[in-house]
């Protein structure tokens, strides 16, 4: 049987095989929402404008809130036949209003519908991501503002370096979660203008009022160029990137949250509900919701790359090709939902072990820096002499098995013998992170003035 949407050009349907590769409906049908906005949009300035009647008008909107409470229902029988979102749509509208139904589609292509209910989509999807990008940073900041004394070891390659606190480190992602919104407030900010009445690609002949439709859906006014509007998926593309960079953060998180729930660290304890035991072994909790956030950022980057490749070689305008860029940017925006409520569920009830912080922080020479600093202040010597000086203090420790403060005046003094007492004052780990007061330091004092800024910037002073 023929696809009746597709009117007299076709006289046989589709081979199964062309069914099957060609259906979308499978995917697109969370778009109902959006599509029926548009509709309803366009079939309001058709109305407007006397290019349908207002009595057919009528029946159209009352037809679609019909079709919106099927749906919402899940009382609607979506048809594999009918390819996609517009056309199940428009073919239950058909049957609630008949002929007039035919009307909606005056003045428009499925090219620039479904531009605009991807963007619609993307558009609502990227305010969402941004409240859940806001309230992980505000569980940071909780754990931050609780913790800005909490002393832990600072690493570059994974090695000690200083000690710094777990407030400051909290921070550290805050700041990171910060300009993910910024670019994903970006790309809402550029994504914002209408294609709906580009048609298919050349714009149409109807005397339409395209500003008032943009107006209708929030849009800061329309594309100013018809084939760019129905070929343009940019929009996808810079909310996949950002969603990308998003993941990758939180991977990064999640990774260090694998590592420092591990005996060898002890570092911080998850909940219960956030980890789960092993079949055979009894003794485990495994950190599965930080391993398959770290997993999920995969996902996201993937959907980025696969878009690109599908975009690359795209000719001006419309292809079918681009009916691939729906499922997997869904897929993606789906998982970085579901990893940001899983992390900021973590980050709001892990506990910290700070003694065991604090020890693993007064280990691996991590007050050399401090030493160096000693040294350049209080006896004046180059930068790079104080540096020789304190690799040999170092090395003088590591053979004896003992940390800086462990070596005697004298030991030091062998190395160098302008070094006081006063040395000792800028060796333990508390000094350490005290001392850091530059801008953007790990001082305590300077954690707390940061969340000050933070909950004021969140809206939360």
């Amino acid at each position: 049987m023929s696809n009746k949407m597709w009117g007299g050009r076709f006289g046989e349907g589709p081979d199964r095989i062309m069914e099957e590769i060609n259906a979308s409906i499978g995917f697109d049908q969370r778009l109902f929402a959006q599509d029926i906005r548009g509709s309803k949009a366009h079939c309001t300035m058709l109305a407007e404008k006397g290019i349908i009647s207002k009595a057919d008008a009528d029946q159209i909107i009352e037809g679609l809130d019909k079709v919106l409470a099927e749906i919402e229902a899940g009382e609607f029988a979506f048809s594999r036949e009918l390819e996609d979102i517009h056309m199940n749509v428009e073919s239950r509208l058909t049957e609630l209003v008949g002929a007039a139904a035919g009307r909606l589609h005056t003045a428009r292509s499925r090219n620039d519908q479904v531009a605009t209910d991807f963007k619609l989509y993307v558009r609502d999807t990227l305010d969402h991501l941004d409240g859940q990008l806001k309230d992980f940073q505000l569980a940071l900041l909780e754990k931050a503002e609780a913790h800005a004394d909490a002393i832990m070891p600072g690493f570059t390659h994974l090695q000690t370096a200083q000690p710094v606190t777990f407030g400051h480190h909290c921070l550290a992602y805050v700041e990171m979660a910060a300009r993910d919104r910024g670019r994903m407030q970006d790309a809402r900010k550029r994504l914002n203008l209408n294609p709906l009445g580009s048609a298919a690609l050349a714009g149409t002949s109807f005397t339409i009022d395209r500003e008032m439709t943009a107006k209708a859906l929030g849009f800061d006014g329309p594309t100013r160029n018809s084939l760019d509007a129905v070929s343009d998926r940019d929009f996808v593309l810079e909310a996949l990137s950002a969603a990308s960079i998003a993941a990758m953060h939180l991977s990064r998180l999640a990774e260090e949250i694998v590592i420092w729930s591990t005996p060898g660290f002890d570092f911080i304890r998850l909940p219960d509900s956030f980890t789960t035991g092993s079949s055979i072994m009894p003794q485990k909790r495994n950190p599965d919701a930080a391993e398959l956030i770290r997993a999920k950022s995969g996902r996201v980057i993937g959907a980025l790359t696969s878009l690109l490749v599908v975009m690359k070689g795209l000719p001006l305008a419309y292809s079918k090709d681009m009916q691939e860029d729906k499922e997997a940017a869904f897929d993606a925006l789906d998982a970085l939902s579901l990893s940001l409520a899983a992390m900021t569920g973590m980050v709001r009830t892990l506990t910290i072990n700070a003694p065991a912080m604090k020890a693993a922080a007064s280990r691996g020479f991590s007050t050399a820096t401090d030493l160096a600093d000693w040294l350049v202040r209080e006896l004046n010597l180059p930068f790079r002499q104080a540096h020789h000086v304190t690799g040999s203090l170092v090395a003088k420790a590591e053979a004896k098995g003992c940390d800086l403060d462990g070596l005697t005046l004298e030991e030091m003094q062998a190395v160098e013998q302008g070094i006081t007492k006063d040395v000792y004052s800028v060796l333990g780990v508390e000094n350490s992170v005290a001392s850091r007061t530059s801008f953007g330091g790990t001082a305590p004092d300077n954690v707390r003035q940061m969340a000050a800024f933070w909950r004021k910037e969140l809206g939360q002073s």
